[in-house]
């Protein structure tokens, strides 16, 4: 079982999470300058108001980064030695006193977290292709008033600390049955993403125009690339509960973090009764391996695979892949805290017709 707890207030003082209690954080924070957090930016730090009432706009974008500043030096506080934190964000760009700017937050954030002492990994470049292509800002065709339109976001990727280490039998083991397979790292560990933008149906209107959530897909490569099983992942800004969701289906522990209440019910509509999606995500991952499994024998030879999965049987590319262990989803339920998650190991639960590995 897994635990999923959600706590509303802001996410500036973790004061219920013990130093040093958890893995990994996953998140996407309100974007500085855009002009849809404008209000709950200020809300977090009233100096903001003031520097936007003075129109002095690098000010406004160093005071909304250091709201955020606070709950980066929070995540580094929580999590372990060789925990990782990825922070999905997007620079802004935006017209003030009829000035047109950029506004760099992945680059903020980063000499933010570097400050802090994260060590910067790899960061991955989120293409979300929500543009049209003839979408154009300033004078059209007219040199030199035209720009660039932003097509990508950034995940950005810190660790605190030197690389995590698994020094137990048990912890090896664990470690072995969380791995991915070998098409998948070559997919998830290039650094260019081309996932759509999601939109999701909020329940109350009145926070619909503060949610830009990112595809489960994110949060679940994410999750799966940089935890174990068992492990505890933090999402500082939950909003409508995507890197929850991702961690029940991930069989990964969370807790989050959310200042507005009015997404209590939005959250609980996300989580509750998304055993049979979650569950197709696992299957999805297996078809797609046993896809790629026929379509390399048939292209190098029946006998190509040296390796065979030790639960399942199936072949894989490496000695890695030996120990691959996934778990259905049997059960969400929600609790005075937030959900708790039941499981069914897919050896002795599998569903015919469609892992078909008996």
């Amino acid at each position: 079982m897994t635990t999923h707890k959600i706590i509303y207030n802001p996410a500036q003082e973790m004061k219920e999470l013990k130093d040093k209690s958890l893995e990994l954080v996953v998140t996407s924070p309100p974007y500085p300058m855009i002009e849809m957090w404008d209000n709950i930016m200020a809300d977090q730090n009233l100096e903001i108001k003031s520097a936007f009432e003075s129109k002095d706009y690098e000010l406004v974008f160093e005071r909304m980064h250091k709201v955020l500043d606070a709950v980066w030096a929070e995540c580094f506080r929580v999590l372990k030695d060789g925990g990782i934190a990825c922070i999905n964000i997007g620079d802004a760009t935006r017209t003030l006193d009829k000035n047109f700017a950029l506004y760099s937050n992945h680059a903020r954030i980063i000499s933010g977290c570097l400050n802090i002492g994260f060590q910067n990994l790899p960061n991955i470049i989120w293409r979300k292709q929500t543009n049209a292509p003839n979408k154009f800002m300033g004078s059209g065709m007219l040199p030199p008033g035209a720009y660039v339109t932003l097509e990508h976001e950034f995940i950005l990727v810190f660790r605190k600390g030197r690389k995590r280490k698994f020094k137990t039998d048990e912890e090896k083991l664990n470690r072995q049955e969380s791995s991915f397979f070998w098409e998948e790292r070559n997919i998830w560990f290039g650094d260019i993403w081309d996932l759509k933008g999601v939109m999701q149906n909020l329940v109350d209107k009145s926070t619909r125009q503060r949610s830009a959530a990112y595809p489960f897909e994110l949060a679940y490569r994410l999750i799966n690339m940089f935890s174990v099983q068992g492990d505890t992942v933090l999402d500082p800004f939950v909003g409508t509960g995507t890197t929850t969701l991702a961690a029940i289906g991930s069989n990964r522990n969370s807790v989050g973090f959310e200042i507005d209440p009015n997404l209590n019910q939005t959250i609980e509509n996300c989580i509750l009764g998304q055993e049979e999606f979650l569950n197709r995500v696992i299957e999805n991952r297996f078809k797609n391996h046993l896809i790629f499994v026929e379509e390399r024998k048939r292209a190098k030879g029946e006998d190509y695979f040296k390796y065979f999965n030790e639960y399942y049987g199936f072949p894989v590319m490496t000695k890695q892949e030996l120990k691959i262990k996934q778990y259905f989803v049997d059960k969400i339920v929600i609790n005075k805290n937030g959900f708790d998650a039941q499981y069914l190991d897919t050896i002795s639960q599998n569903r015919p017709g469609v892992l078909n590995l008996n």
